[in-house]
């Protein structure tokens, strides 16, 4: 374990709150720390069932590291705070140093463009966040009993590293509300933003949901799942044992085809579909159009303890309609048929919003050091989040579920 030094360096002093009782420490490799000890903070609720998400997990974050997805080369380089009480681990954090913003999908491109337009570096930066991966969870991972405490070391820390460095900020990513509002009594700024989630208020089949829509909405989605059923093969949902290597060949094949097209460069490597099928495959929904004795479609979901996370979707052949019948309609069916109670299928897309996924909240954390540039960025907020919530409320006008006699959407 190793902290960032008081001076800038790597190496040195250790963080140190309250005396020596609780203190701060960085950790370069997650390999360093038993997965039963990390897990204790990540997801303590393990114990009884599968974890509220599995991003935080050890199995998760190592398989990261392990294929070579993050670390040297990546731009994102692991310093994971690790906070200890009295020798015992109270909190822990999978902490970044970021040398760009791609992979975070809590876009921040308008503060670096200001940050250098002022003359300063805006990277290096510091971040709390899960590579790849916008989905809302819990960033500022406490041992149970310890909440209060975890998040204060946590956040102090992070501060304290972004000053001693001189680095131009630190910022913690689809953290829940409640770490949100931490963050404001030590001096961060709250950021809300948007994506599209579904919810399931207890629907017994697919049809009971389309028994929701309005009649118009009900129609479509009817005709662009028969649409997407015409592609000439089948369908198959596969999780655990029933995914095979060769079904990740396949997926493999595309997710570099969709990562080609949209960053450029995939994020993840091979190594990392290997890692997932050794250790995660039980965390897994993997969704796949085979047609002719060939894989030619597929969608990645992660299972949560309530709620169906859409990460991936890539194809090898165009069919109308496959895109939501893999990512959206088999999602939620997923969801009904395993009682969870929400969908969340990733960042951006309007288009979710026709297929019954609703706008909700996003949050996040940002630190900027200089009071400055912290001013400038609180105003900008300010309006954004005015923004953001009009705009969600106008597109809550667009649902398409059936409208009740009291002019409300009924969605279950």
């Amino acid at each position: 374990m190793r902290a960032f030094g008081r001076r800038g360096r790597s190496g040195g002093a250790v963080t140190k709150m309250d005396g020596d009782a609780l203190s701060v420490t960085l950790l370069e490799d997650l390999g360093q720390i038993s997965a039963a000890d990390w897990d204790s903070c990540a997801t303590p609720e393990s114990a009884s069932g599968r974890p509220h998400d599995p991003f935080t997990t050890h199995r998760f974050l190592h398989a990261l590291e392990h294929s070579g997805s993050v670390g040297a080369g990546s731009g994102w380089q692991p310093r994971h705070m690790l906070a200890h009480q009295g020798g015992r681990l109270i909190a822990a954090a999978p902490t970044y140093v970021k040398s760009h913003s791609q992979g975070e999908y809590i876009f921040d491109h308008a503060f670096a463009q200001g940050y250098s337009r002022a003359g300063g570096r805006y990277y290096p930066k510091l971040q709390i966040a899960v590579p790849f991966t916008p989905a809302t969870g819990r960033r500022l991972l406490t041992r149970p009993g310890f909440e209060a405490a975890g998040r204060a070391a946590l956040l102090q820390a992070l501060a304290q590293l972004a000053r001693d460095n001189h680095l131009s900020s630190a910022h913690v990513t689809f953290c829940t509300e409640d770490e949100a509002q931490a963050g404001v009594q030590h001096g961060y700024l709250h950021r809300v933003t948007e994506q599209f989630h579904w919810h399931n208020p207890g629907y017994a089949s697919f049809d009971d949901f389309l028994n929701t829509l309005s009649s118009r909405k009900r129609k479509t989605l009817r005709r662009e799942r028969a649409q997407a059923h015409s592609f000439g093969g089948v369908i198959r949902v596969l999780s655990g044992d029933d995914i095979r290597p060769a079904h990740w060949d396949a997926f493999w094949r595309f997710y570099q085809d969709t990562g080609a097209r949209k960053w450029g460069t995939p994020y993840l490597t091979r190594g990392f579909f290997e890692e997932l099928h050794e250790t995660m495959r039980d965390d897994v929904a993997l969704v796949l159009a085979e047609r002719d004795g060939r894989t030619v479609a597929g969608a990645l979901n992660f299972i949560g303890r309530e709620a169906l996370f859409g990460r991936y979707w890539g194809c090898i052949e165009d069919h109308p309609c496959l895109h939501f019948e893999l990512c959206y309609y088999q999602a939620i069916d997923f969801a009904i048929q395993a009682g969870l109670q929400r969908v969340e299928a990733g960042a951006q897309g309007m288009h979710k919003l026709a297929r019954g996924y609703l706008p909700a909240r996003v949050h996040s954390l940002h630190y900027f050091p200089q009071a400055g540039f912290h001013d400038a960025v609180a105003a900008y907020l300010q309006e954004e989040t005015r923004a953001i919530e009009a705009e969600m409320r106008a597109l809550e006008s667009y649902a398409p579920f059936r409208k009740s006699q009291d002019g409300g959407s009924h969605n279950g």
